[in-house]
């Protein structure tokens, strides 16, 4: 089982972070582009490769986040209309998720198998989020999950 971990509170005014592993070593890195529209984050691999894309979709009526993964529309985040506290829903081919993904506890399960896991890391380099993937063919997936649901919160704190 592979780990990654992503420092909390990624979204700085330069929208560049990494994604690293277990030996804090970079394995993805993301970068944001804040003053275009739309808001993009591209995930790149270790040779600068772009493997997956969140995009924010700027012209609908509620907030929705698309989450690309080579070349593919894989997850939609979208913002459901609510007059208390705002809902989110997440949906995605044979994608579920279960657990608090706001707090970023939560297991993606896929065609009923745990494929990953997310949970909040305390007392290591920084508070982060630690990224535990089963099937490594789901890894770019839960990447760019983890930074479309951070992209959301960000989003909506703002």
């Amino acid at each position: 089982m592979k780990q990654l971990y992503i420092k909390q509170k990624v979204f700085s005014l330069s929208g560049k972070f990494t994604v690293k592993d277990q030996q804090e070593q970079d394995d993805y890195y993301v970068e944001g582009s804040f003053m275009q529209i739309p808001k993009t984050f591209s995930i790149m691999n270790t040779t600068r490769d772009e493997v997956a894309r969140v995009t924010k979709k700027t012209f609908s009526f509620l907030p929705k986040f698309l989450v690309e993964v080579n070349g593919r529309e894989v997850v939609t985040i979208k913002k459901e209309f609510s007059f208390l506290k705002a809902q989110y829903t997440i949906e995605a081919a044979g994608i579920v998720v279960h657990g608090n993904w706001w707090d970023m506890d939560f297991q993606v399960i896929q065609h009923g198998e745990v494929v990953g896991t997310v949970s909040k890391e305390w007392f290591t380099w920084g508070d982060s989020y630690k990224i535990q993937i089963v099937d490594e063919e789901m890894e770019t997936i839960m990447i760019a999950l983890v930074v479309a649901i951070d992209c959301v919160k960000a989003d909506s704190s703002g």
